[in-house]
């Protein structure tokens, strides 16, 4: 027996629908079924690794969110761990609500975030097209067989009646639903319905009966819903699909293998397994994602504007840091650390170990992500080139006019303040804040300053440019740190303290930032000592 059948066997990770003969244990912590093998089996463990495949079907509604990221992520992952394929369907059968530019914007940021579909609309695939809008005929051919079958049928209750519906049930505290009033039609009313060319949609008939169902995520279950709903609607008047007949239509010729979803889909995963079982299709497997809700436990909204993927990316968050953050704040994996590569959660992802709470996300802690991974990019040489070129973009948009020399523009120049500051900044952004502005313009400060400071301005100035003159092009921070101690010493009414704020002043026209060692180290030596020769005159001249 192949090795990978032991997990299917043991958690059920490629099984969906059973008949009988399967004992479920759930625990807090561990789920685990008990496996008759002479059980009737609905569905047959699927084994072969290159036969997974997996969807992420957004609807271009809008632009990608942290929500929907994380759900393409589990499905990339689960995919890529069993060597199979990642589909991008695009659900843009409610036409009224698209918004121009999501379903490019969509995918550009799945591509953005590293995490490409193998299938798409743009990179096309054996079994599109991917997007519903292309599908109509399948869906139509679909909706008639059921019509056919007896498991669906035409209805022509207009608009208001089921507004009167809505608010009668409401009045009388229940939960709105259609009372299947066109269900029981005669075939000669249809007919005559039809020739008169009346509104209609198509309703799928609900059964009672629902076979209970193993999910990856939340084991057992089963949701009669013939008792709580009227039959659904699965082709509007409009002739577009429903969600409920699209994603199982394309989900079926697709040759979709696993279901990975939000969890607000399980309670309508019953009445998916109806239709399946209807039109006699072989049901995928179904895993229901827990929510990934905000650190307080409150859902994610759209309307916070900082959870869509476009702002991160505009805000300066690296791919990984985000992907990091995702899966760091849920489960599945073998372990919980920061850092990880989209190898490494790959190499990690165990699905058997995804829990069914909520997986709540701190944002505040987004940038010690970035830093963790910027630092990580730095140290790769190929990374760090491709980091080169961005900040010298960044550079010249923010600080072009005001450039006196274009060394800082040069890629060994820029390179030496990346290897120096790693680990310290968040994003490269910072690197154009003014507590960094010293390293790409030449900074203004007074005699006044330095005279506030110390009355040896002149002094320290010789001292710093002998210095310098003596280390030539050798310095580094372990030893000018060394040296800056000497220097110091050697001026007779000036404490240690104050003799660094004169450098730092010199140097940057700042009070804070990093160690003057490491400042004057990011900066040649020519450009040091023209600036120090600035603290030279102005001592002289006060």
């Amino acid at each position: 027996m192949p090795p990978w059948v032991q997990p299917c066997r043991k958690c059920l990770l490629h099984t969906s629908v059973f008949r009988g003969g399967f004992r479920c244990l759930t625990a807090a912590k561990e789920r685990r079924v008990d496996v008759q093998l002479g059980a009737a089996v609905r569905r047959r463990c699927s084994t072969v690794q290159s036969d997974v495949r997996v969807r992420f079907a957004p609807s271009p509604t809008g632009f990608l969110h942290l929500g929907g990221l994380r759900t393409a992520l589990y499905n990339y992952i689960f995919a890529k761990k069993h060597g199979g394929t990642f589909i991008l369907r695009l659900e843009d059968t409610d036409q009224s609500r698209l918004v121009p530019g999501a379903a490019d914007s969509i995918e550009d940021m799945l591509e953005w975030a590293g995490i490409p579909p193998d299938e798409s609309p743009r990179r096309g695939g054996t079994l599109g097209p991917y997007m519903q809008s292309q599908r109509l005929d399948l869906y139509f051919q679909t909706a008639q067989q059921l019509v056919e079958s007896r498991h669906a049928y035409y209805c022509f209750c207009s608009p208001q009646r089921l507004e009167l519906l809505k608010k009668e049930a409401l009045r009388a505290g229940q939960t709105p639903r259609y009372d299947n009033r066109c269900r029981h039609l005669q075939a000669a009313q249809v007919q005559e319905k039809l020739a008169q060319g009346l509104p209609h949609v198509i309703r799928f008939r609900l059964e009672e009966g629902v076979e209970p169902f193993q999910d990856l995520i939340f084991g057992w279950n089963r949701h009669e819903v013939a008792q709580v709903e009227g039959d659904p609607v699965v082709i509007k008047a409009d002739g577009f699909p429903t969600y409920h007949l699209a994603n199982i239509v394309d989900d079926h010729y697709m040759k979709v293998s696993h279901v990975l979803r939000g969890s607000e889909w399980l309670i309508s995963t019953s009445k998916h397994l109806l239709m399946y079982r209807a039109l006699g299709w072989q049901p995928p497997t179904f895993g229901h994602l827990p929510l990934l809700t905000n650190k307080d436990g409150s859902k994610l909204s759209k309307r916070q504007g900082d959870i869509f993927i476009q702002g991160f990316r505009r805000d300066g968050v690296l791919p990984e840091a985000l992907l990091d953050i995702t899966t760091n704040c849920g489960s599945g994996f073998t372990t919980n650390r920061m850092g990880r590569t989209i190898e490494e959660l790959i190499s990690e992802f165990n699905p058997s170990k995804i829990t069914t709470h909520s997986a709540l996300i701190d944002l505040e802690k987004l940038p010690e992500f970035n830093r963790i991974h910027l630092q990580k990019r730095i140290e790769n040489e190929k990374q760090c080139h491709l980091l080169v070129k961005e900040l010298k973009e960044q550079i010249l948009q923010a600080y072009t006019a005001e450039i006196h020399d274009r060394e800082v523009l040069d890629k060994d120049y820029i390179q030496r303040v990346l290897q120096l500051r790693k680990g310290h900044i968040t994003s490269l952004r910072e690197l154009l804040k003014p507590t960094y502005s010293y390293l790409w313009v030449r900074p203004s400060f007074s005699s006044q300053q330095v005279a506030a400071l110390t009355p040896e301005g002149h002094l320290i100035a010789s001292l710093v440019l002998k210095l310098i003159e003596d280390q030539g092009e050798k310095l580094s921070v372990e030893e000018l740190s060394k040296d800056l101690k000497v220097l110091a010493n050697k001026t007779k009414a000036t404490k240690y303290r104050d003799v660094m704020k004169v450098l730092r002043l010199a140097i940057s026209g700042l009070q804070q930032g990093p160690s003057v060692a490491e400042m004057m180290v990011s900066l040649s030596p020519a450009e040091l000592c023209h600036r120090f020769q600035k603290l030279l005159q102005l001592t002289d001249n006060s």
